[in-house]
């Protein structure tokens, strides 16, 4: 398109440069006359006719001016100015043709960018706060007003659980570090915390054996100890216990853990005491007093996980 504006523009000046140098070599011609002369004094009509059409096709090329001949030009002159534009207008007519010949400029349609789409950023579905754990079931609830997808690192084709808006849902996670949450077009990446083992404290709450003299009828009436199970998936714990006790609960505290109450439960009379020191006479301490064992067994049937945790009774008797 460059190449063809500046051919036209070559064209129309080329044009140009032969009228004013036609007009400049005859004496007495002026670029700038206003005045018009009289007829008598102009040029002939055949002569001012010639020029005229040459103006009107360079006021068709756009070239806007005005061209008047000097009254004091001779009847030599007019011949001679004569014959230089009917050359002229040869030229123009050649170069006319050759403007038409130059095909239009096509104007390349402007490209019109599709409108973007912006991107609406969603404030994430899945609290900030949620937790989940591997090797056990996990809850979340989807706050926000599309659906919300949970998939596993290793497989993005098919997603763990799918959560509507305003929904919350129960799925199971394995051996997962991560997971991602994809809702609309955007995505979440989520830690996943390790199933820590149980949790099995065992505590005193008897004073009874702290004196010289203990009693195996005194410690089978009351609560020797409390046993605490803490674990953050409580429901999938299977939970056995050995040794000569009495258990009752488990019971719930505030938090959720698992309360049990632990009494001593070796012989109901003297008779079966006497029997039980027969056959444990290794479990008599260097102080005189007998000991007898017991053990809490946790397992973590998702994991694995096996906590044992134990204690002891002390007595020197079976009653007064």
């Amino acid at each position: 398109m460059i190449v063809k504006e500046r051919d036209s523009k070559f064209i129309i000046y080329q044009v140009l440069y032969i009228f004013v140098i036609t007009v400049l070599a005859l004496k007495g011609a002026d670029l700038d006359l206003s005045r018009v002369v009289s007829k008598d004094e102009a040029v002939e009509m055949s002569v001012r006719d010639s020029l005229v059409t040459i103006i009107d096709s360079l006021f068709a090329m756009g070239l806007n001016f005005d061209i008047k001949v000097d009254p004091r030009v001779t009847e030599t002159e007019n011949k001679e100015l004569k014959e230089r534009i009917a050359m002229l207008s040869t030229r123009v007519q050649d170069l006319s043709k050759k403007i038409r010949e130059i095909p239009p400029e096509e104007k390349t349609p402007e490209k019109i960018k599709p409108p973007v789409k912006e991107q609406t950023i969603l404030q994430s579905p899945i609290s900030q706060e949620q937790i989940f754990i591997q090797n056990t079931w996990n809850t979340a609830k989807n706050t926000g007003g599309v659906p919300t997808y949970v998939y596993d690192p290793k497989n993005m084709n098919s997603p763990i659980a799918v959560i509507g808006p305003g929904e919350e849902k129960r799925f199971d996670l394995t051996d997962q570090d991560e997971v991602f949450i994809k809702f609309g077009s955007q995505q979440q990446k989520i830690k996943v915390e390790p199933n820590r083992p149980p949790d099995v404290k065992i505590e005193k709450v008897t004073t009874k054996m702290s004196g010289s003299e203990i009693y195996v009828r005194d410690l089978q009436k009351v609560t020797s100890f409390t046993v605490k199970i803490t674990d953050e998936r409580i429901d999938q714990l299977k939970i056995s216990y050995t040794g000569p006790i009495t258990v009752t609960g488990p019971v719930k505290d505030a938090k959720g853990n698992l309360i049990y109450n632990v009494s001593l439960n070796l012989a109901p009379n003297q008779a079966r005491f006497d029997q039980w020191l027969d056959k444990n006479e290794n479990l008599r301490e260097p102080d005189g007093r007998y000991r007898a064992n017991f053990f809490f067994t946790v397992v973590d049937e998702r994991t694995r996980d096996r906590v044992q945790v134990g204690d002891v009774f002390f007595f020197t008797d079976f009653s007064k």
